[in-house]
Order: structure tokens, then sequence, then C-alpha cells
């Protein structure tokens, strides 16, 4: 703070609460909050100064505040005082006292127009607030009166001072009615009459802005001032359009450069500026003429300049797309227009090392596009046939902006750079889906035309970057678009065999684009084997683990009833793989692959590869539960439960079972997944017996189980009774929620079947005994047990409501468990209760 000096150390600090509010104490109070190294006595002065400004007194001890003779600092809080007093007390000053205060405020804001600055804008607003209480019935005129008062002649000494107050005034008044609450009556009686002020501004902004001799810093704040009242949604023909010239005349200067391109872009990207056809077809030879500016700031790399002209033309082309494109007549500057989007698309550089502009268009073609396809038919031919050459241009534009650059300049870049471009070429790729919604068939038949020529051509030497731009263009659209009507595909697919894989970049996106097509793949089977060897050679390299993982695991979803060819392989690299160079998640993707692999091989083969698979992860197991606990082999544990949940999550083979006729029923032979699980369940048994206590390794076992029941189905039933014992045991020892989340499964799936309801029963009724235990004792510390027990509950009700006639299970305290749950402040908790308040429970007979 400016000029306080700190209080004496020695001199205890006043007891506020009982001082009368003067301004020698609020001074003191002051002195207190800002130098008084004690925080308690901080408090004490801001919550007393408080008090202080919302007091009666305050309308009159503010003004002694403002004296010339006080510090800026209590300058400031008399003026922030007045404008709390005005904006939130206002009914407590008579009527009659209104234009006393009116000219109070003119009167210190002329005073205190040379600064400081801070006590300025606070009286400035304080005026607007008075102004927005009183318009228009008690100042019908404010605009105009705030610039007769403060709009000096040339000559006078403080005529600088006086301009910049008044646009200091003028441009907090749109700004505190924005800000301010009112009711809708009265705020939109206060909109109207503001916009009947700006014929008050508009030929002063205008003046002040053509003054050939006008000091920058005036023309800057006027720029500003413009940019608080478009916010009105003021009319933008007339002489605001002449303003909005006036404002393209100021990108010639330097210094006012940034703040005209902000001024600009805010008057024409609202809305109601559609009204103002005309206007809008006047303000397109302006950014035309902007065209050789951009030109020159991309050649000389000026990203500033580059940066504020596209994003002046893209707020003209993007938010009256339409508008422009119903302008028959005017088709060809529209055109144009469209024309310098383009080139900033296209400017030179690297994103977003070198430049940072073209990301900026890239909403404007879905929008130009969108609305080309919005018009009728007939139209719509019109539009296309000007407007898809363009966009073909674009195709090349954008392919070009998604090239990595050489290998030894994107070392260089930092880590924030890179991730930059990648999200810029995610992008990049979502643009590309929409301009097919332009081009359609045509454009894969020229990506795949220049593909083909860049491979087939062996005298020229091919940079990677070209060919993975072309396949990140294939890879874009196939990702979200249906290409197996294609007839470019086949040639595709034989293409990228041909390609030279030099480069980790490269190799990403022949695998992403491997991925983007197994859709095609599972149609025409015949052509796996040109890409699946690919596949494999990426899993056995760490640095593409994420892409070959990602595809293979696409490829066995899609392909899965086609692969058996290549199980052996798939099996053999995998296995080599998920043991020594894959993350943690990689290795689940992975397992997830394999699964529906397995799926659709015979029932008889899939214990077998199963058992093969599944052997050397079971023995570590094995090894790691018969150690001392340890945070390694903690780490060990999660990491292979987590791997046989993976693999349960997809290996489905109920669809086998589908029609088939003269075969085993399914019944009648156990399924391969339980056979494997009923072999590990005594090794599961022991590691829990050791880390029955730790919840991540628990929610890990009990994973496996959930995910299982869930796949399986009906089939598990073979395990329903030892899971159910296993599941009480380990509850009652130390509950944990993974535990009752389980049971909630098992309940969803078994609880109707009458086979099954005894075992059932008996662990629902062992675990709400254990958990009514939880509640007696304070169940606060507990929301997530709190969370599962409800939903569990739920769950029964409305699966087997006969589960609640047991002697056993105390329906009165479950209930009351309940009530006490709607009060927990966790929100999936109270959820997870009011569920168990409305299920839907059938009447029993």
């Amino acid at each position: 703070i400016y000029g306080m000096e700190p209080p004496d150390s020695s001199v205890q600090s006043p007891d506020l609460v009982s001082l009368e509010l003067t301004v020698e104490n609020v001074e003191k109070a002051l002195q207190q909050l800002y130098y008084d190294p004690d925080m308690e006595h901080k408090n004490v002065a801001q919550k007393w100064l408080t008090q202080a400004q919302t007091s009666r007194q305050a309308w009159q001890f503010c003004w002694p505040l403002l004296s010339p003779d006080k510090l800026p600092e209590i300058q400031f809080f008399g003026a922030s005082t007045l404008h709390t007093k005005i904006s939130c007390h206002w009914a407590d000053l008579p009527t009659d006292q209104h234009q006393t205060l009116r000219m109070q405020l003119l009167s210190h804001i002329s005073h205190f127009s040379s600064g400081p600055k801070m006590v300025l804008t606070r009286l400035c607003v304080a005026l607007a607030s008075l102004a927005l209480h009183t318009m228009p019935q008690g100042w019908p005129r404010a605009v105009a009166d705030m610039v007769r008062v403060y709009q000096p002649e040339k000559e006078e000494v403080n005529a600088h001072a006086h301009c910049l107050a008044l646009l200091e005034l003028l441009t907090v008044l749109p700004e505190e009615f924005q800000s301010c609450r009112l009711p809708q009556a009265r705020r939109a009686q206060l909109r109207e009459a503001l916009a009947g002020e700006w014929t008050a501004v508009c030929p002063l902004l205008r003046q002040l802005l053509q003054r050939q001799e006008g000091n920058s810093q005036v023309k800057e704040r006027a720029l500003r001032c413009l940019s608080s009242w478009v916010g009105l949604d003021v009319p933008l023909h007339g002489e605001s359009e002449g303003l909005l010239q006036d404002c393209f005349a100021a990108l010639s200067d330097p210094e006012l450069f940034d703040t005209a391109v902000e001024t600009i872009v805010s008057s024409i990207s609202q809305p109601d500026c559609q009204r103002y056809t005309d206007a809008l077809v006047n303000l397109m030879p302006l950014v035309l003429g902007l065209h050789d500016q951009l030109k020159a700031a991309a050649r000389d790399g000026d990203m500033e300049t580059s940066h504020g002209i596209c994003r002046i033309a893209v707020a003209l082309g993007e938010t009256h797309s339409r508008t422009l494109l119903e302008q028959v007549e005017h088709w060809q500057g529209y055109l144009a227009l469209v024309n310098m989007i383009l080139f900033c698309t296209g400017i030179p550089g690297h994103y977003p090392v070198n430049e940072t502009t073209s990301s900026l268009t890239l909403t404007f073609w879905y929008t130009l596009q969108d609305d080309i396809l919005s018009f009728e038919e007939d139209k719509q031919v019109v539009y296309l046939q000007v407007y898809r050459p363009v966009y073909f241009q674009l195709v090349d534009v954008l392919l070009h902006k998604a090239h990595f650059p050489s290998e030894q300049d994107y070392t260089s870049w930092s880590s924030d750079d890179k991730e930059q471009f990648r999200i810029y070429r995610v992008d990049i790729s979502d643009t590309l889906m929409y301009v097919y919604e332009i081009l359609g068939a045509e454009l894969l038949s020229n990506l795949y035309d220049r593909l083909g020529r860049l491979l087939m051509d062996t005298e020229r030497p091919t940079a990677w970057q070209d060919t993975e731009a072309l396949l990140f263009g294939f890879q874009a659209i196939a990702e979200t678009i249906d290409v197996n009507y294609s007839d470019v595909i086949p040639g595709l697919i034989g293409l990228i065999p041909r390609i030279s894989i030099s480069n980790i970049q490269l190799a990403d996106t022949v695998m992403y684009t491997i991925g983007s097509l197994a859709e095609w793949l599972a149609d025409h089977p015949m052509m796996l084997g040109n890409v699946l060897p690919m596949v494999l050679q990426g899993l056995v390299k760490a640095e593409l683990s994420v892409s070959s993982v990602s595809t293979l695991k696409r490829i066995c979803r899609e392909c899965r009833h086609d692969l058996a060819p290549y199980i052996h392989d798939i099996m053999t690299v995998s296995q080599v793989s998920v043991t020594i160079r894959f993350t943690n998640s990689q290795c689940m993707w992975l397992m997830q692959g394999l699964g529906f692999l397995l799926s659709a091989l015979p029932m008889e083969e899939i214990l077998g590869s199963l058992t093969t698979l599944l052997t050397p992860h079971i023995q570590r197991l094995d090894t790691l539960a018969h150690q001392e606990p340890s945070p390694t082999a903690k780490l060990s544990i999660i990491h292979i439960l987590g791997m046989l949940s993976s693999l349960f999550t997809t290996l489905d083979i109920s669809r086998q079972d589908e029609g088939s006729e003269g075969t085993t029923p399914a019944q009648a032979r156990p399924n391969p997944v339980v056979v494997v699980l009923q072999q590990v369940f005594t090794l599961i048994q022991t590691i829990l017996s050791k880390w029955l206590s730790d919840s991540e390794v628990v929610e890990a076992v009990c994973g496996v189980f959930e995910r299982s029941v869930k796949t399986l189905l009906n089939d598990f039933a073979p395990m329903v009774q030892q899971l159910s014992e296993m599941l009480g045991q380990i509850y009652s020892a130390f509950p944990q929620a993974s535990a009752l989340d389980l049971t909630r499964q098992m309940v969803h799936i078994f609880a109707g079947e009458k086979d099954h309801f005894s075992p059932i029963q008996a662990l629902i009724e062992l675990v709400t005994s254990t958990t009514l235990s939880i509640f007696q004792q304070g169940p606060r510390e507990h929301p997530d047990i709190v969370e599962s027990f409800m939903q569990l509950h739920a769950q029964a009700l409305k699966r087997k409501p006969d589960l609640y006639l047991s002697d056993h299970q105390d329906v009165k305290a479950l209930f009351y468990c309940g009530v006490l749950s709607l009060k927990f402040p966790e929100t999936p908790t109270a959820k997870s209760a009011c569920m168990f308040f409305v299920s839907p429970a059938p009447l029993h007979p």
C-alpha cells in the first residue's frame, strides 16, 4: 500500500470492538489491517471495517476519507464504502439526497481524474451504480450528462486527465450493469435505457479515435470503452458502423493493435450483429484489406500480428457464416474471406513452436460445412460447387500442418510442446471427419491415390512425414466413419506392408490405421495375413507397445472368429511381451484382447490355451503368496490379479451355445473360467490370509470374481457356495466395501435361483450382522462401506424380498441404518440410502 507507516510494535493494537465509528477510528483499523503482523488482529480489523461499511454512519464518514490530504489506501476505502452503500443500501438514502450525492460524486471524480487510478475507478463504479439506480426516471440523460460534464475544451489544463476519467466512467457503467443483480423486468428497462444513451457515447469515441494528434492512451481507453458497450447489443449500423471502421484504422498503430483486435472481435462476435446484414457485408472489405498485412506478418514470423488478424477473420466468418452465405450477390467476397481463413489454417511453421494461429481456424471449417449442409438440396448443390474445391485444398493444408518436424527438431521440443502438438493433431483429425461430410468417398480415393504414388515411386526418396500424414488422414476418417463399403480399403491394406517403417511416429500411425480398419478386416478376413504380422512385430518393441496392444485388442475383438491360423503366434508373442515389456495398463488391454481371442476357440481347446497362458502367472502368484508381505510383493499380486480380471472380463463363451444342435449342453460342461478359478481358489485364500487388512489386495481379489460373475452369469453357479462362504469369512474378519460390492453382484445373479437361495441368504445375514455392529460403533468413518451396504440391500429388496423373511434379519435395525445413511454428507452415500428406500420390491404373495 502506498504510504502508510507501520504501527509501532510497542503499541498495543486497539480494541476495535468497542470503538466508535469515526474517521479517526477507521484510519486506525485500516492501519491495523495493513500492518499489524498478528493475523488475528488483521481479521478483527477486517470484520470491523466490513461492519462499518454497512452502517448508516458510512454515508457520512466516507467523504472525509476522500480528503486530498489522506493517504491513497484511506481514500480507496472511502470510495469503496461509497460503492457498497450505493449498490447495497440504496434504499437507506432519502430521495431528496440523490441529486446531492450525484453532484458530490461528479465533483470528486473530477478531482481524482489525475489519480490515484484505483480511487478514480472505485468512484466511477460508485457513480455508475448510482446511475443504474436512478435511470431512466430520476436521471433520464445520465450518460449524456457525464459526457457534458467531463468533455473539456482542448486548451484546459486538465483536459487529458478529464478525458481519461470520462472514458473510465463510460467503461465501468456497462460492466456494473452486467455484474449487478436485478429483477428481469428492471434489467430489461435499464438495458433499453443504456442502449438509448449510445447516441451520446458513439460520437465521442469516434471523435477521440479520429484525432490525428490524439494520445495513444486515450485511444486505447476509447477502444476498451467500445468493448464494454458492445455487450449491451448496441446497433451495428449508422455511426456505429463508422466507429468500427475507426477501430480497423487503429490496427495500423502498433501500440493500439492488441486492443483494437480485442475490440473488433468482441464487436463482431455479438450474435445480435446478424440483424445488420449490410454492416456485415461492408465489413468484409475491411477484413480482406488486412490480408497483405497478414501475409507480411506470416513471412516475418510476427506471430502476434498474424494471430490478431486471424482472430478478426474467424470472428466474422464463423459467427456470421450462414448470414454471409445467404448474401449470394456478395459470394465472391465471402469466398475471398474463406480463402483468407484457409491461409491462416496453413500459416507457415510448426504448431505450437513456430505458430499458434492455425488452431484458431479449425472450428470455422466445421461451422461452414454445417451451414452449407443445412440448406435445401437445390441450394446445397450450388454451395458445394463453390466450396468443395476449397475443402480439397483444406485437406492438403491440414495434412501438411499435421506433419511431424524433423527428428532433430522434435527431440528439442519440450514435453509440453509435444503434448500440445498431439492435441492439435486430434483437433485436425476431428476436422477431417467434418470435411468428409462435404467430400465423401472422393476424399478417401484422393488420399489413397496420393499414398500409392508416394509408395510406388522408388526413384524419388520420400520423407517419412509425408507417408505418416496421409495415413493419419485415413485413420482419422476410418476411426469414426463407416468405411466398409469403400473400394479403396483393399488397396490400402495392400499398400501398408510396403511402408518402410524407420520412425516411431510413423510406426504408431501404421498401427492405429490398422486398428481403425478392424471392422473391415472382420468382413474381409483373408486380408488379415497382410497386416497382422506387422502388429505382432510391434508387440515386441517397447516403444510401440501402446499402439500395437491397442490395435491387437481391436483385431481380437472384431476378428476373433477368423484368427485360428494365427492364434499360436499371437499367444507366443503376447506371453513374452506381457512378461517383460508392458506397463500395467498395457498388460490389462492385452489380456482383454486375449479374452476375446480365446472366446472364439472351440470349447475343448479353451481350457488348454487358458492353462498355457496363465500357468506362469499363477506360479508367480503362488510364490508371492508364500512370501512375507512387502510393498513389492503387494504390487505384483495386484498386477497379476488385475490381469486375471481383465482376461475374464472378455472371455465370454456364451454365444457358442446359441443355436448349437446336437452338442453337449453348456450346463453339462464346466466353464473354463470356473475350472481355473476352482484351481486357484485355495491360492487366493492363502493370499487373503496374509493380506486381509489391505483394502487394495482384497479389492483386487473381489475384482477377479466380480468380473467373472458379470461375464459368466449362470455359468458361475458351481462356485456360488464356496465363494459365498469365503466372502462371509473375509467380511466378518475385516469389513471392506469391495466384498459388499461382490455380494451385491452375487445377489443380482443368483438370489432368484432356488438352488442358490440358501448360501446367498446366509451371506446376506452375515454381512448385515457385521455391518450393524459398525453402525453401533459409529459408521461415520466408513462412508464407502455404508454406501455399498445400502446398494446391496437396495438390490436385495428389488431382486428377492424373501431374503428379509428370515428370523435372523433385523429389518427394523436395517431401516434405522438407512435413516442414518441419509444424513451422511457424502453425496454417493446419501444417494445409495435413497435408492434403498425407493427400491421397487414386489409384493410377497
